[in-house]
């Protein structure tokens, strides 16, 4: 059986092939790093939070002692929790050394006016808190410009985590790090199934397959259209 493919489809189908697999293929890849990532993140070792920053251990499960600021709180923005639009509450935490440290407590509702911002109440006095030692976030394309942070005037929504803005504001500085407060704690809110990313590895590796599914398909087209061309011209000569 003879092939005979146009010059500019066999071009132009070798191509998208070649796209769609090199897409698969970085998708493979990310599924790679999220595994080892999910791996550190269930594997994370149990830290007295000042050896965790010390060391600088990802995800590791740290006790802390201290006092939360019961007035001044960061509220981020665009957080999901079933299908409804709120925030992440961001309360710093002034541990028994003297140093802060932000703490996720976990999601809240926000209010379709957004002048009107929700209560955060928030107990003073000194106490225990365990949790997830993470670094803050920083992926993802950003669209305008920083939030502008005031000392006065809180709690503040924001729609990126700048830990220096916040410090600023405060008026106090920070440890680089977000500690994601357990579950089990009271002082938290809604929404603390901490994981290591939003998105797990099963997901890029859902991708990785869809397009070299694809890629294959472009080439069994592209083999389909030249086997009937080389056919249709041979019937032709006959």
């Amino acid at each position: 059986m003879q092939f005979k493919p146009t010059l500019g489809l066999s071009a132009s189908l070798i191509a998208i092939a070649v796209v769609f697999a090199w897409l698969g293929q970085w998708q493979f890849e990310r599924k790679n790093q999220k595994q080892i990532l999910f791996d550190q993140f269930n594997n994370a070792p149990m830290l007295s939070i000042e050896q965790a920053l010390q060391q600088g251990e990802q995800f590791a499960r740290v006790h802390a002692s201290g006092r939360f600021d019961e007035t001044r709180h960061v509220l981020l923005d665009n957080k999901i929790l079933n299908q409804r639009t709120g925030v992440h509450v961001l309360t710093p935490f002034v541990l028994s050394d003297g140093t802060s440290i932000l703490v996720n407590r976990g999601w809240l509702p926000l209010p379709p006016d957004r002048r009107h911002l929700p209560a955060v109440p928030t107990d003073h006095s000194v106490r225990d808190i365990n949790g997830i030692l993470k670094k803050p976030s920083t992926d993802g394309p950003r669209l305008g410009r920083p939030d502008v942070l005031v000392a006065d005037q809180w709690p503040q929504l924001v729609t990126y985590l700048e830990m220096e803005n916040v410090s600023d504001a405060l008026g106090t500085p920070l440890h680089p790090w977000l500690l994601q407060l357990d579950p089990a704690d009271p002082a938290g809110f809604e929404g603390r199934q901490w994981k290591a990313a939003v998105m797990g590895p099963e997901v890029h590796a859902a991708y990785s397959l869809q397009w070299f599914s694809l890629s294959l398909a472009t080439m069994i087209i592209w083999l389909t259209l030249g086997f009937r061309r080389a056919q249709q011209q041979s019937s032709e000569d006959q």
